[in-house]
């Protein structure tokens, strides 16, 4: 019989705290809405102690997200434990999980503790988390870069307080595979008391080695994969769940493991993800990228056509692609758009529908053909809008080539409370002119740090898509547009970053006040 390997997702929480990928509660929700219909068996929703935000976010996915066992962060403080368990209350399924940092260069320059005072912490804070919670994980941070002996020492003393769950995280992506294997058959034979219970890896991006660090830590014996969706994370990212799940499934010949994931939701789950946190999937990213299944060589066509087999070890079926088009257009109803987008892996809710349909007629009255890329882009968009208190009514833009004039942007807003307001900027380009003229609607100072275009389907009348990143008062923001209008697209973006800042502005103040 295959051995189980359980999934511990940590997008949500590992993946969300790297730059760039912030999200709001709402869309968190989404994201692990979406995780966990991909039955992740572990979903880590954040580390409550953090701020007043991230506590909200965990106790929402606590209260609303049914299947995965809701795990939280914690350092080994009483403080941050009681943090946790505040915020898993609601939860059905829980976990905490407390780590300490244990390689010498923690102790030494960020803990300022001996090995006796480290392991004296991690002991205190396992004991205090299982009198609280049944299922209790320990983390020794920078675990591969310890000491052997001290990190057998710790992962001992933390099972005989009571952890269920052991991880051995590759904290800054350091290790190589083959060190990896060794380390994990090592402690295995080593550690008193560790065969009862479930043996984790956390390997991080920085050499491109999370997901083969992975892999050779399931060789190895570990029963527990930590990992993200696309593969977001500290820095470099950690190894990406879609890529390691595929990994175990397609060579099920060497692995001899299984896991209970629902494969079929990976490109929905990574688009959504795209899409919330505005960085786009590259087109050669393995299983979820646009390139994964395309053929453009003549041999590869060939190969192609004569059998898929020869170019291609998974069906693009079983990871959520569709090989199929579906022609919609203006004359399509509300059925034809259900099903296909239920054969793209998107269960739509009656209150998403009248929206996703309003955008899909406006689109197909200006398209001939409405492509299964355009159609996921409305969804998408639809799932990660932000809501006012800003709307955009009206956008003009000229830009001139060796004219003597500026670029020019005007633009009218609509405000929720039933205003509109009208501006005109100038700036050194179209979208330098729109940030000036949205600073004098709304009041704000924007800095835009980067932006990323592309175009969504075929054709000429295609769908452009605009990704942004850049800093309202200060505080740094990402932004997401779709119109067949590029221009207009990095408008959207631009005025989602400002909604999204003028509501936790907002948040802030009432949190303040209460």
């Amino acid at each position: 019989m295959a051995r189980k390997i359980h999934i511990f997702d940590t997008t949500l929480r590992d993946g969300e705290q790297s730059p760039g990928f912030s999200m709001s509660l709402g869309q968190k929700l989404k994201v692990g809405h979406a995780l966990a219909e991909m039955k992740v068996d572990i979903l880590e929703a954040g580390f409550p102690a953090a701020s007043p935000g991230d506590f909200d976010a965990v106790r929402a996915i606590a209260t609303e997200i049914e299947g995965p066992i809701i795990t939280a962060l914690c350092r080994t403080i009483p403080r941050d434990i009681e943090f946790a368990d505040r915020a898993l209350e609601p939860a059905t399924r829980s976990r905490i999980h407390t780590f300490i940092a244990t390689s010498p260069i923690h102790r030494r320059d960020k803990l300022n503790m001996s090995c006796d005072e480290v392991l004296r912490h991690a002991v205190n804070a396992v004991n205090m988390a299982t009198e609280i919670c049944d299922d209790v994980e320990f983390s020794a941070e920078d675990g591969i870069r310890t000491e052997r002996e001290f990190l057998a020492e710790i992962l001992q003393a933390a099972i005989e307080a009571g952890a269920g769950t052991v991880n051995i995280p590759d904290t800054v992506g350091y290790a190589t595979p083959s060190e990896v294997y060794d380390l994990f058959r090592w402690l295995i034979k080593t550690v008193p008391g560790i065969e009862n219970v479930r043996v984790s890896t956390h390997c991080h991006d920085d050499l491109g080695l999370a997901v083969a660090n992975s892999l050779a830590a399931v060789e190895g014996g570990a029963t527990q994969i930590e990992c993200a969706l696309n593969g977001i994370g500290e820095r470099a990212g950690n190894c990406a769940l879609e890529e390691v799940v595929m990994a175990l499934r397609t060579r099920a010949d060497r692995f001899d493991c299984e896991t209970g994931i629902d494969t079929r939701r990976f490109a929905a789950g990574s688009h959504l993800l795209a899409a919330v946190t505005g960085n786009f999937v590259p087109r050669n990213k393995a299983i979820v990228g646009e390139n994964a299944f395309a053929h453009e060589a003549g041999i590869h066509q060939h190969g192609m056509l004569a059998s898929s087999e020869t170019y291609e070890i998974m069906k693009p079926e079983d990871v959520g692609v569709q090989h199929s088009q579906l022609i919609l257009g203006k004359h399509s109803g509300r059925h034809a758009v259900v099903d296909r987008a239920r054969v793209m892996g998107y269960q739509l809710e009656e209150d998403q529908l009248d929206d996703i349909m309003i955008r899909f007629k406006d689109l197909a009255d200006r398209k001939k053909r409405v492509f299964d890329s355009d159609l996921e882009a409305i969804i998408t968009g639809s799932q990660t809008h932000t809501n006012g208190p800003w709307s955009l009514n009206w956008l003009s833009v000229v830009s001139r080539v060796n004219g003597e004039s500026e670029p020019m942007a005007s633009l009218t807003l609509a405000h929720q409370d039933g205003t509109t307001s009208t501006h005109t900027g100038e700036g050194d380009g179209p979208v330098d002119a729109i940030v000036h003229a949205l600073e004098q609607v709304t009041g704000t100072r924007i800095k835009v740090l980067s932006l990323a275009m592309r175009s969504i389907s075929l054709g000429e009348d295609a769908q452009g898509e605009a990704s942004l990143r850049a800093t309202v008062d200060g505080v740094e923001y990402s932004g997401h547009g779709l119109s067949t209008d590029i221009v207009a697209s990095c408008a959207e973006a631009l005025l989602e970053i400002v909604n999204r800042a003028i509501r936790y502005s907002t948040e802030i103040k009432q949190s303040n006040a209460a």
